[in-house]
């Protein structure tokens, strides 16, 4: 059995440059967590889609994928996450009833991101 799939959701720009971080940080993750599949998607502007990176994981699992993981890699709950999120997520499920999804909150809501980007920017201003 493949450990639960991971999705880091980020907002997309017209810019290719702007996913180098959310890049970055999933290549360190799947460095760290070999058997974990990880993969990132986007809201708009870039892709592939929220939608599209689901159904890329589940069509490739060499074995049913019965949850995943996704984390919104935003800094916090705004409209897209109360509003358009909960309509996107209700499709995915329609078209891979088989799979569970699972929002995790956000990740600049985690106390210990917002500790790390305290701690960095502390370091600047030194």
């Amino acid at each position: 059995m493949i450990p639960r799939p991971l999705i880091l959701f980020a907002h997309g720009a017209r810019d290719p440059e702007w996913a180098r971080p959310v890049q970055a940080v999933a290549a360190k993750l799947r460095v760290e967590n070999p058997d974990q599949p990880v993969l990132v998607a986007f809201l708009e502007f870039m892709s592939p889609t929220l939608p599209e990176a689901v159904s890329e994981l589940i069509a490739g699992a060499p074995e049913p994928v019965p949850a995943l993981d996704i984390l919104p890699f935003f800094i916090a709950q705004g409209g897209h996450l109360r509003q358009e999120v909960p309509l996107m997520l209700e499709e995915i499920q329609r078209r891979h009833p088989g799979t569970s999804l699972r929002l995790l909150p956000p990740l600049g809501e985690l106390p210990s991101v917002q500790a790390a980007m305290a701690q960095a920017i502390t370091s600047l201003l030194k």
